[in-house]
């Protein structure tokens, strides 16, 4: 890879990020607000934690064939259609809600097709990613992706809940399509170099349905990249059993405005974070910084269980989130590095599984 070429690679990495970046913040904003206005609406628990389902299901279901699909089509297009479809999804909402028509289960199958539109952006921006930077910059690009995420948590909680307040679920919902409008715009802007066929790639092609399995075959025959994905999916079971309670906790204990804030709090761990990580590029041993750094979380984790104190739960989940980034930066380094580009789709979205 020349210097031209590694330029030019970075330039159009950063106009993708910062479409990216816009439509995140845009997408934190209609999640919190849907999730604060299901459960204003119905005060039930489960059914806050049913909009969380209807967007993970996709995830199982449609994961392994969009991943195969990326590694079929040009990602650049699939990155379009993602953000397209998803904010067509979220402007349905919009329209539903101005006609006084928006009932609970619209929002569930809002949310199951917009999370399945984006089952397809993770693995096409994190397999167009490696075309675009070099290897020894992955971690740093890794810290930049996170930053909005980061961000989107910073802002996106205070500016929903403030939103919400005043201007109702109507106003976030068309300020998110106005951010997929962006990161389309940004992606029409550039071109996507192709990734070079391997040997494993050409063997690998058959039937939809074979290259789906294929990303799941390539993981399980490297028991590295096997371990390392066992240890995410158990540290996300887990994390998973809590995440639907903390939000509806606080929601009894106080408003949907400082729930904002208080989000907004443990955002700006995640932003530290992605900046720290974004310099730095993570440790050398990469696995290593994965498993120190999990543990560390696993400790932090404990905090929202000691006592029913908001200072308590801000303080736990803002150093929880400020070591995330460097879980995983290096961990998605580890695969930019280890897998094939051609097949990245195939397993990014396995992973994404």
């Amino acid at each position: 890879m020349t210097q031209k070429t590694v330029s030019h690679g970075m330039r159009t990495f950063v106009v993708v990020w910062f479409g990216q970046l816009v439509s995140t913040i845009g997408s934190g904003l209609t999640g919190f607000a849907l999730g604060v206005w299901v459960y204003q609406e119905t005060g039930s628990t489960t059914l806050f934690a049913m909009n969380m389902l209807a967007y993970a299901i996709p995830n199982l279901v449609v994961s392994p064939f969009a991943g195969a699909l990326v590694d079929r089509w040009d990602r650049r297009k699939i990155m379009i259609m993602s953000d397209t479809g998803a904010g067509l999804a979220t402007l349905s909402v919009a329209a539903l809600l101005v006609t006084g028509n928006l009932e609970i289960w619209h929002v569930f199958v809002a949310t199951a097709v917009s999370a399945s539109f984006s089952t397809f952006q993770w693995p096409a921006y994190s397999a167009t990613t490696t075309l675009l930077v070099p290897k020894e910059q992955l971690g740093r690009a890794g810290g930049m992706v996170q930053i909005g995420e980061a961000v989107s948590q910073l802002i996106a909680p205070a500016a929903a809940g403030a939103l919400f307040v005043t201007t109702g679920l109507r106003g976030v919902v068309m300020i998110d399509f106005v951010t997929y409008l962006i990161a389309v715009g940004t992606l029409i802007l550039v071109r996507f170099p192709q990734p070079e066929a391997t040997k494993e790639g050409e063997e690998s092609k058959g039937s939809l349905l074979s290259e789906a399995v294929y990303g799941w075959k390539y993981i399980a025959a490297r028991s590295g990249l096997l371990g390392l994905l066992l240890i995410f999916a158990a540290f996300n079971f887990l994390n998973s059993l809590t995440n639907p309670l903390i939000a509806p906790l606080i929601l009894d204990m106080t408003s949907p405005d400082v729930l904002g804030y208080l989000a907004s709090i443990v955002g700006v761990g995640m932003l530290i974070g992605t900046l720290v990580m974004s310099a730095w590029g993570g440790p050398k041993r990469r696995i290593h910084g994965v498993l120190f750094f999990l543990f560390l979380a696993g400790l932090f984790t404990i905090g929202f269980g000691i006592s029913a104190s908001l200072t308590i739960m801000a303080i736990s989940g803002f150093l929880m989130m400020l070591v995330m980034p460097v879980i995983n930066g290096s961990s998605q380094a580890i695969w930019q590095s280890k897998v094939a580009p051609d097949l990245q789709g195939r397993v990014f979205a396995v992973r994404r599984m």
